[in-house]
């Protein structure tokens, strides 16, 4: 199943599960559908793109809803996902829905810390942590969890914010100041977790972190993502946006490091 086709089901899918609606705004304005859309099917071929063998095992750590484990579901990959997530019991009503169109029980979810209960040594090929590795703390124990979880010649796929993004490091700074790490009370496990406050960081950043926990980036793997904002989707063809967008990343360094808006990257493990 292409990312284009899984798109069209998952909306949907959000007709009938309004309880999704406040994280996934599809729905919402529709002056800035094509803006969400680009943004959420750029980072979906990412992961399409370096996970396509059914043989490998995937942990999606930070699945949330489950939305990127379905979609590899749909494509015959297994993928436990692990969340701390409110919404977790969302999750388990939405295998009867994406049981119509392939196997969504290759997607396995569980309530649980990973500092708390770590895989056991080599169990996966591959980790994605979406919007979650500027969550994990202590961020050097959270990467030697997944060097551990991980085979030989394993990678860890990051879906992230771009932390040198001047914007967004304005907004988060108004939002929570310097205060980047923070304890949470957690119901379900009834006791408190550190947490990364939006730690969000920029690329050199994550390469000093990864290359201190036997990481390698893969330089050819990394993509930044979303430069234009809502109001340049108004009568645009989403589809050129995308193409200038990558003629930007291509062509210009600074904009590509503190204009857009989203990272993305493979790290390989030593």
């Amino acid at each position: 199943m292409t990312p284009e086709h899984f798109f069209e089901l998952f909306l949907k899918e959000l007709e009938q599960r309004e309880e999704m609606h406040r994280y996934y705004k599809f729905l919402g304005k529709a002056s800035s559908f094509h803006f969400r859309k680009n943004y959420f099917l750029e980072r979906l071929r990412y992961i399409a793109a370096r996970i396509n063998d059914p043989s490998k095992k995937v942990w999606d750590c930070g699945s949330g809803y489950g939305t990127t484990a379905l979609f590899l579901a749909m494509n015959g990959i297994s993928t436990h996902g692990t969340t701390l997530e409110f919404y977790f019991e969302t999750v388990a009503g939405r295998y009867a829905y994406w049981n119509q169109f392939g196997n969504a029980n290759l997607f396995t979810c569980s309530y649980e810390n990973l500092f708390d209960n770590p895989p056991a040594a080599g169990s996966y090929d591959t980790v994605i942590v979406q919007d979650t590795l500027h969550h994990l703390e202590p961020i050097g124990d959270a990467l030697a969890i997944f060097h551990k979880a991980l085979k030989p010649g394993g990678q860890l796929i990051a879906i992230e914010e771009n932390g040198s993004n001047v914007i967004q490091n304005i907004k988060l700074y108004k939002y929570r100041g310097n205060k980047r790490i923070i304890k949470q009370w957690d119901e379900k496990l009834q006791k408190d977790i550190l947490i990364g406050n939006e730690n969000i960081r920029s690329l050199a950043a994550w390469t000093a972190l990864m290359d201190k926990a036997h990481f390698n980036i893969d330089p050819a793997s990394v993509q930044y993502v979303r430069y234009y904002l809502p109001h340049r989707y108004r009568n645009a063809d989403p589809e050129a946006l995308l193409r200038r967008e990558a003629e930007i990343q291509r062509r210009s360094r600074f904009r590509r490091e503190y204009f857009f808006f989203g990272l993305n990257f493979v790290a390989e493990r030593q």
